[in-house]
């Protein structure tokens, strides 16, 4: 990421209008990944439901987001940027609305996996938006999509916990007026489209899970969703914490997190390669998870976890997406998004699956199972070394490696 630090800050903010609209739409549709982490035990509450029942509002979410970022690629490049990113963000709107009006939690969840095919759309065309309007070069566009990104991943938390501490229907019903801003913004700001995008064919992100490299590194990501979402989504049980002390947990996972993707895992591939940065953070996570576990009575220790395990996760964000740019000779955009729903479907599984395992067992074993899943991922990653031969040569572009960490970190 050399090429971000030639620009300075003057330049990065000097923007068009229509630039600094998708920017805020970007942080407002990047927040809903952890909007509702701090409000899952007072929804399990209020609405009378279990806990794994309120780990689906994460899983209706993911599973819908992961499906549609097969084929939002297809769809953007027939009706334009533009339109894909408006009728994500009316999705949004319309869904987040219609989930804090719910009066019982199969509703909630029903309308959150509405609220993932909007994300799907907005999240994966944002980025091109912002790079074909922005003034001052690809680096400029970059430092600024990549500062909402970690905004929205940080801010999501800390106002799930403001507006939950009010009710658990405030963050949605936040998150549809912020949208609703959003659109008319891009309505007003954004221009037509200058030229037509080249179509992609609907069997391409298939076609790409067919070739090896891809195939491991979509494998890894898979095991490697399941440990990142069992330490988000789980985790506000058994701290029991109110929304608003959640919210700031949260907060500081999502801070570290978007801390070490942009500034720490540039400096590790530098110097090592990225399949060794890859195992390597895999096991950390494995090692913070069982610490996790073994300190589930306490809560100053679970909360240490917690933020640590946001800087391990930020490290392997990057780290895994930029592997997935150099595995192969396909179209980035294309075997980013196919290696994206793979791991958004096993960040799907692991709420429910984490909180039934607590129910059967003890509430300690799903942070054991989620460190055995990133061994799974490590053991992947060390098996098909010789597939991922090529992920080590240097990125050629800073516009592909932005796009593909963009994906992977939605």
């Amino acid at each position: 990421m050399a090429g971000h630090q030639s620009a300075g800050l003057g330049a990065v903010l000097k923007q068009p209008r229509s630039v600094w609209a998708v920017a805020f739409a970007s942080v407002i549709a990047f927040m809903g990944i952890g909007l509702v982490d701090p409000i899952l035990p007072a929804i399990a509450a209020d609405l009378q439901a279990t806990p794994t029942e309120a780990e689906m509002l994460f899983t209706s979410y993911l599973v819908v987001t992961g499906v549609a970022m097969f084929f939002t690629s297809w769809l953007s490049s027939r009706i334009g940027a533009k339109r894909t990113l408006l009728i994500g963000l009316a999705l949004i709107v319309a869904f987040a609305l219609a989930a804090g009006l719910s009066g019982n939690v199969e509703s909630v969840i029903g309308f959150r996996a509405g609220w993932g095919l909007g994300n799907a759309l907005f999240i994966s065309t944002a980025l091109a938006t912002i790079v074909g309007a922005a003034s001052g070069g690809t680096s400029t566009a970059i430092i600024l999509y990549e500062a909402a990104l970690g905004l929205g991943i940080a801010i999501g938390p800390l106002l799930g916990g403001l507006l939950g501490s009010w009710s658990w229907r405030g963050p949605f019903f936040g998150t549809a007026v912020l949208m609703a801003v959003g659109f008319i913004a891009i309505v007003v700001l954004l221009g037509k489209e200058e030229t037509k995008p080249t179509p992609i064919r609907l069997s391409a992100p298939f076609k790409a899970l067919g070739r090896p490299a891809l195939a491991v590194l979509a494998a890894t990501a898979l095991f490697y969703n399941i440990a990142f979402f069992v330490l988000l989504a789980y985790t506000p049980f058994p701290l029991e914490l109110p929304a608003l002390q959640l919210g700031f947990v949260f907060f500081g996972w999502g801070i570290g997190l978007a801390v070490t993707s942009v500034l720490v895992a540039p400096v590790l591939t530098a110097r090592m390669p990225r399949t060794r940065v890859l195992w390597m953070t895999l096991i950390l996570l494995s090692l913070d998870l069982i610490a996790a576990g073994l300190l589930i009575d306490v809560k100053a220790g679970l909360i240490v976890c917690v933020i640590v395990g946001g800087l391990i996760l930020g490290i392997m964000n990057t780290v895994l997406t930029e592997c997935v740019m150099e595995a192969t000779d396909l179209p980035r955009s294309v075997a980013s998004s196919s290696y994206s729903a793979v791991r958004f479907l096993g960040g799907a599984v692991a709420p429910p699956v984490a909180s039934e395992l607590a129910k059967i067992f003890t509430p300690s074993v799903p942070y054991y199972a989620a460190a055995g899943s990133a061994l799974v991922a490590m053991l992947i990653v060390l098996l098909g070394r010789k597939a991922l031969a090529r992920v080590n040569a240097p990125i050629e572009s800073e516009l592909e490696e932005a796009e593909a960490i963009a994906i992977g970190e939605s």
